[in-house]
């Protein structure tokens, strides 16, 4: 089913081709895989739908597929992070493109509606979006899918409620789960990012400052070092106790939200969880506080109750609005409460999403191939895989390892001594 490519504005596209001429340099991995899939045609005949980031890198992976013989459709995962520019490069090179930068609601529910009308065979998601609207909304296309992957923790949490209530009709793979995903992507990728879209948004210093952390999984963790790194004293709120035990033996500060509200200069939420900053902590907040979350949804910064409590706002610089209390204190949110990262900067680097889109791509592979003997289950990338992934990487830093002899691997699956 092909469709007419939805986009801001054609004329654009010379100026996002030369973004991803310049990702594309940066992301030797798939670059090798895209060098092999050309020759091979694994997707041939295949449709592909793709619902995430649509910058620079992400456009890469795009190509990658249609280059790899499919029909590719894709749409934003999130409002504000769509890049025009590519965009429209992208639906210059034969790939139907459903995205503008901050659409209405109602143009992105249609953006993820039409991109899920072209009929995929395959799915490759960002939160959930696609795979939640198929089985709520239009069941009439499960039968033609055959699974897909899955790309960040808020989506796989979705998938799992899902699966477990025995509603998931085709596999899904957690690349979010996978090492070469969370080791890298989310502590470096996020780490850096984040402090990227920041500091871009704000063009003010971190060292000297307290920076609260909100939840210490692999994103929180990137985050928290980073911070560190540029000089910041950290805190960390975190609601579970191995993960809080964790950041307290990496030499952070754990304390309650409460407590931290009154002490924090600089809020990032990283939890995947709603209302994790929400009106008892803007009640205790010290002037200039300045919000931002890394999490996909904006859930996690309650911005209604902050509309409420606020007697007027005002945009002061671009990607923040200040909220004034009637106090008089000022609550600084960033990008409207969504990705600062992708609001406010250009993601995660390209190095860093070399590796989770080759994750992405093979993933992609091993759901086809195997297609009618995996059953519909949320299912972790095979090992083969990330470490394949790991493997191309070294390959292009020129870094050589040790291999196992014959005896050490005798041993290692042995139980004598």
């Amino acid at each position: 089913m092909s469709l007419m490519s939805i986009i801001r504005d054609r004329s654009l596209a010379p100026q996002g081709r030369l973004k991803m001429d310049w990702a594309r340099q940066h992301m030797p991995v798939l670059n090798r895989i895209r060098r092999e899939f050309l020759e091979e045609q694994p997707l041939a005949g295949q449709r592909v739908a793709i619902s995430l980031h649509l910058e620079a890198k992400t456009a890469c992976l795009a190509e990658l597929l249609k280059d790899a013989g499919a029909e590719v459709a894709i749409t934003g995962s999130n409002p504000l992070s769509t890049k025009d520019d590519v965009a429209a490069a992208l639906a210059e090179s034969g790939v139907t493109v459903f995205a503008k930068y901050d659409p209405s609601p109602e143009e992105y529910k249609e953006h993820l509606m039409l991109t899920l009308e072209t009929r995929p065979d395959l799915i490759i998601d960002d939160g959930g979006d696609l795979v939640s609207i198929l089985h709520a909304e239009r069941p009439d296309l499960l039968q033609q899918v055959k699974g897909g992957c899955e790309e960040t923790t808020t989506g796989i949490l979705r998938l799992r409620a899902l699966e477990k209530s025995g509603e998931l009709k085709f596999p899904m793979l957690a690349v979010n789960d996978a090492y070469s995903k969370f080791l890298f992507d989310n502590r470096y990728g996020t780490g850096q990012s984040v402090w990227d879209g920041i500091n871009k948004a704000t063009n003010l210093v971190v060292a000297g400052k307290t920076v609260v952390v909100v939840g210490y999984g692999w994103c929180g963790r990137g985050v928290a070092m980073r911070a560190q790194g540029l000089g910041a004293r950290v805190v960390v709120a975190e609601v579970d106790p191995i993960k809080a035990t964790e950041a307290h033996m990496d030499g952070f500060t754990l304390l309650p939200m409460a407590e931290a509200a009154k002490v924090g200069e600089i809020f990032v939420t990283v939890t995947g969880n709603k209302k994790v900053i929400t009106e008892e902590h803007f009640s205790l907040m010290r002037d200039g506080a300045i919000l931002a979350n890394a999490g996909h949804f904006d859930v996690e910064i309650d911005k209604l109750s902050l509309e409420e409590l606020a007697v007027s706002k005002r945009t002061v610089r671009k990607d923040i609005t200040e909220y004034q209390l009637a106090d008089g204190r000022r609550i600084h949110l960033l990008c409207d409460g969504r990705l600062v990262n992708l609001v406010a900067g250009d993601g995660h680097p390209a190095e860093i999403m070399d590796m989770t889109f080759a994750l992405q791509t093979l993933s992609l592979i091993y759901v086809l191939e195997n297609h009618g003997k995996i059953g519909p289950h949320v299912m972790d990338v095979p090992y083969h895989i990330d470490e394949q992934v790991a493997i191309y990487k070294l390959d292009s830093l020129g870094v050589s390892i040790d291999d196992m002899t014959g005896e050490q691997k005798e041993y290692l699956n042995s139980w004598m001594v």
